[in-house]
């Protein structure tokens, strides 16, 4: 079966064909009305000039006078002719009141009765009407010479309806040179206009281009990623249903500015970063584009958790690590002092590295009796001293297993001592709990955050790995029910008993 042959066809040449097709119906319904005005405006013209001039006839003294002599035609005819000739009419008929002609511009005629109605002006009217006579068919006017309350004599003059016609010719060939110029205007309006609309739709027909809108609009709500395309002037401009899901936007969210959705940042940069949103860890790339700049929006939430666990599973390898090396170094120096006949040096080194171990561990134990906490707290510990820190618990710390969330105590903990660690060298932690609820405080000798906010914003470029500790550690206070504030450079968190 055949498809219908419009279908193949671009846009852009349906859009030609359609508009030529409407300009050329209406220059010429146009052109048909001004001609049918034209023709009745000649009609009209033609009679009022009949009536002027057979009613300047009537109303001539020459002509009264005329008609009292014995032979009226004598006086009349060349009057008659002259008046035509002046006035610019056919004929001008005086006649008798049964309709006996006195003149006529074809003298044979002269004697004869006159064609056409004369009724009216008989009673004393002046009408006019188109009848056809022996010059033809005419426009005429018909009217009486009263004299003495009487009818005397009808005079009519007439203009014949080919001369109307000619006339009529005359403005229908400047009509029709006037509807061609509209035409070719037209046309080469429509053509300029279907040229660009065939740059812009690439020469596809309707079928393609609903195609291509149903993929489209298939493809953009099937992704599982959020996508947004913010246009030049900041104005949100199409945003797909993850995208809403993902960042919380509302129902009318397209047409308006991204700072009204409080989305500067996702367009601040070409970076790709990551953005806490509630629960949500999200990855934003956005990119710029031909139409303002492209945004992709992926959940990185399960991805986060999974590498929070593996920092925490690394931080202690790393921290036996570091424990092993150092009680390596501790051997190997305890063993030389023996092979060295330092015996009583090696016993003393040995028993005070011991001690201090022990130390450490019963402290930590001793005031955290939550199992994760006190193995993270003694990782860190040994990382602090590799790096060149003093990782102290304080004297009055004490906090019992509550049954607070283990990974979300190792995420606030864990950060708040690595971002201490990394901006100064000596670093308090105190641990503590009361009936009000869990007290944890991190204080280091450092400068303190440079951003205030960065528990809010939790916003970090991902080249350097930095500054997300920070959000992560908001954002698992807020899940926990939990505030956390900010003074100088101590950090104290406050979480409600479970």
């Amino acid at each position: 079966m055949k498809g219908n042959p419009m279908r193949r066809w671009s846009l852009a040449g349906q859009m030609l064909v359609l508009q030529l097709l409407v300009v050329a119906v209406t220059a010429a319904g146009g052109a048909v009305l001004a001609l049918w005005q034209a023709s009745e405006l000649l009609e009209q013209e033609a009679g009022a000039t009949a009536t002027a001039v057979a009613v300047s006839v009537a109303a001539s003294p020459d002509v009264l006078e005329a008609l009292g002599e014995r032979d009226p035609t004598v006086r009349l005819q060349p009057y008659a002719q002259r008046a035509r000739a002046a006035t610019g009419v056919d004929f001008i008929t005086i006649m008798k009141t049964d309709g006996t002609r006195y003149t006529h511009p074809n003298e044979a005629e002269i004697g004869r009765r006159f064609l056409g109605h004369i009724d009216r002006a008989l009673r004393g009217e002046t009408f006019t009407e188109t009848y056809t006579g022996t010059l033809g068919t005419s426009k005429r006017a018909v009217t009486p010479v009263v004299a003495g309350g009487q009818v005397r004599a009808l005079v009519s003059a007439g203009i014949r309806v080919d001369r109307i016609s000619a006339r009529l010719r005359d403005q229908l060939a400047w009509g029709g040179l006037i509807v061609a110029l509209a035409l070719g205007v037209g046309a080469a309006g429509t053509w300029l206009v279907t040229a660009r609309l065939r740059r812009q739709t690439h020469g596809l027909g309707p079928v393609e281009l609903g195609r291509i809108h149903e993929h489209h609009d298939a493809v953009l709500h099937a992704v599982r990623e959020g996508l947004l395309l913010v246009g030049r002037d900041g104005t949100l401009t199409l945003c797909n249903d993850a995208a809403r899901l993902l960042l919380g936007l509302p129902a009318d969210a397209e047409g308006r500015h991204v700072r009204d959705l409080g989305l500067e940042m996702v367009v601040a940069d070409d970076e790709e970063r990551v953005h806490l949103v509630g629960d949500r860890v999200l990855a934003v790339n956005s990119a710029p584009s031909r139409l303002g700049t492209v945004v992709t929006v992926r959940d990185h939430t399960e991805l986060q958790a999974l590498t929070g666990q593996l920092d925490a599973e690394r931080g202690f390898a790393e921290s036996l690590r570091s424990a092993a090396h150092e009680a390596a170094n501790r051997l190997h120096t305890v063993i030389t002092l023996v092979e060295l006949g330092r015996t009583e040096q090696a016993v003393a080194l040995g028993t005070a590295e011991l001690r201090a171990a022990q130390e450490l561990t019963d402290r930590v134990v001793g005031a955290v009796r939550e199992p994760v906490l006190a193995a993270l707290l003694l990782g860190k510990s040994a990382e602090a001293a590799e790096r060149g820190s003093e990782l102290v618990i304080s004297q009055d710390s004490e906090l019992d297993d509550l049954g607070l969330d283990a990974r979300e105590l190792v995420t606030i903990v864990g950060n708040l001592i690595d971002n201490a660690i990394d901006a100064a060298s000596r670093v308090e932690m105190h641990l503590s709990a009361d009936e009000r609820g869990v007290l944890i405080r991190v204080s280091d000798d450092g400068p303190g955050p440079a951003c205030a906010d960065a528990f809010e914003k939790g916003w970090s470029t991902k080249g350097d790995g930095r500054g997300l500790g920070l959000a992560l550690v908001g954002q698992a206070v807020r899940r926990l029910g939990g505030t956390i504030t900010v003074e100088g450079s101590a950090f104290t968190v406050r979480l409600p008993r479970p």
